[in-house]
């Protein structure tokens, strides 16, 4: 059964229907079928376009480990603390020219945007900020299984990143395998994560309206990357009406 898009379940899954019901959502909402998502594979983006995308998703990035943090205030699970941690560790890195975070600003000046620039968040589209930071609040706010589940369109990240890499490689001259060294590692991250998040989510949702809780985060996250490439496509593909104080890309990377 489905109530406004989502479906709701009425008897108790198994751990292996849970996992289906999960993939399947990740099958029809995950941001991959987005059309932004798809004028990138084909090598139909201009270089502004793309620096837009990085620069957006780069405020993604960097409220991952605050989100990481909220989740972790409210365990009180050593094991899912221990498990977490790793998470903003991988984000933040060892020090300031390591981890997550530093990868995706190589991509940013990469693809020509100034570190300072991207840094100051003046550029990203309000949108962007908006998405980003209901999901922070969802991961602080809601229940922690609920936190947690938020995290399983990791389940669907690398046969994404596998795709994203190639067809940026093979279709845009100016990006290389250096500036895309954020993918490289997210490829073992983020099935490690993923294993971990669902195996939890298997573990603790032991009622109705507790797997239908483990949905509603997945379908909320899903929403939350959608909503994202919403804008971009909005402001720098079609219509092309970008907000005050947006990010301008020069004429000539167009």
């Amino acid at each position: 059964m489905t109530s406004g898009g989502y479906r709701r379940i009425t008897h108790l899954l198994s751990a292996a229907e849970l996992e289906q019901a999960l993939r399947q959502i990740g099958a029809e909402r995950y941001h991959s079928r987005h059309p932004f998502h798809k004028l990138l594979h084909e090598g139909k983006l201009n270089k502004g376009q793309l620096q837009a995308w990085a620069l957006n998703r780069f405020y993604y990035q960097s409220r991952i480990p605050m989100k990481d943090a909220a989740l972790m205030s409210r365990a009180s699970d050593p094991d899912l603390r221990r498990e977490w941690i790793r998470r903003i560790s991988d984000h933040d890195g060892g020090g300031p020219d390591d981890g997550g975070i530093e990868r995706w600003l190589r991509l940013t000046s990469g693809l020509g945007l100034d570190a300072d620039y991207v840094l100051s968040e003046t550029g990203v589209l309000p949108a962007t900020k908006f998405a980003v930071d209901a999901y922070v609040r969802y991961v602080r706010d809601q229940s922690l299984l609920q936190a947690v589940a938020s995290s399983l369109t990791e389940l669907f990240a690398p046969s994404l990143i596998t795709q994203r890499v190639a067809a940026m490689l093979a279709n845009y001259a100016y990006v290389d395998k250096k500036i895309l060294s954020y993918f490289d590692a997210r490829l073992t991250q983020a099935p490690q994560d993923s294993s971990f998040a669902l195996a939890y989510c298997q573990r603790h949702a032991q009622t109705i309206q507790q797997q239908q809780d483990v949905l509603d985060a997945l379908y909320f996250k899903c929403d939350v990357l959608w909503a994202q490439l919403d804008a971009l496509y909005y402001c720098y593909v079609s219509p092309g009406h970008a907000p005050p104080g947006a990010f301008i890309p020069d004429t000539d990377n167009s």
